[in-house]
């Protein structure tokens, strides 16, 4: 367990575990929920970064191969995302790969209902997480059914923008593949006649 892991861990022990002594199966069951990244930066707490964190490195030079340290910083972007469970949009700060992994679950609520609590970096998106699988588990069916047919309707219909994109980029590339071919042909057939042309003056 790492360091932030075990934090966390005697935060819940003094805030649950002092009131009311919790089975030790409880507890080990709470261990494994806990993330296991060591270090987290301070804007990560804040937002959703989905692993990406500050990374650091060398600068290296062309000319004689000095290195000077530097960092690189996520590209973090501040966005409104929909949530169908709270039926309004949220403002967040996430990173683009945060972006494309909600993208590909479906919404912000599926992709924290899908990804489990040893992969969620910092103690606001556990309680996200554990709040929205409360609410979920408080839904009524018909509810919960129109929810998974809204994300499903939202899911085909980029499935089907993506198709007609794919579509519309092959179509542009053929017209100019047959245009520069028709081109090539046009400048064949004007050599062609050139030529013609030259060999009947120097026969005549």
């Amino acid at each position: 367990m790492s360091f932030r892991a075990k934090e966390i861990y005697n935060k819940v022990v003094r805030r649950v575990g002092a009131e009311v002594k919790l089975p030790a199966e409880a507890m080990e069951s709470v261990k494994n929920m806990l993330p296991n990244s060591k270090v987290v930066m301070g804007r990560a707490k804040r937002g959703i970064f989905a692993g990406r964190h500050i990374r650091f490195g060398n600068k290296v030079s062309e000319d004689g191969g000095n290195k000077s340290r530097r960092f690189w910083k996520p590209n973090v972007q501040e966005k409104r995302l929909f949530s169908y469970i709270h039926e309004r949009h949220i403002r967040l700060k996430v990173t683009t790969h945060a972006l494309r992994c909600i993208d590909k679950a479906g919404g912000i609520d599926e992709y924290l209902l899908k990804t489990p609590y040893n992969k969620m970096d910092t103690e606001m998106c556990i309680a996200w997480k554990a709040k929205i699988e409360k609410m979920y588990s408080e839904l009524p069916p018909e509810e919960e059914a129109k929810i998974e047919q809204g994300s499903e309707e939202v899911l085909s219909a980029k499935r089907e923008f993506r198709r007609e994109s794919r579509r519309a980029i092959v179509f542009s590339k053929q017209s100019q593949l047959e245009a520069t071919t028709a081109d090539d042909d046009e400048t064949t057939e004007v050599v062609d006649t050139n030529k013609e042309v030259s060999d009947v003056a120097e026969k005549s």
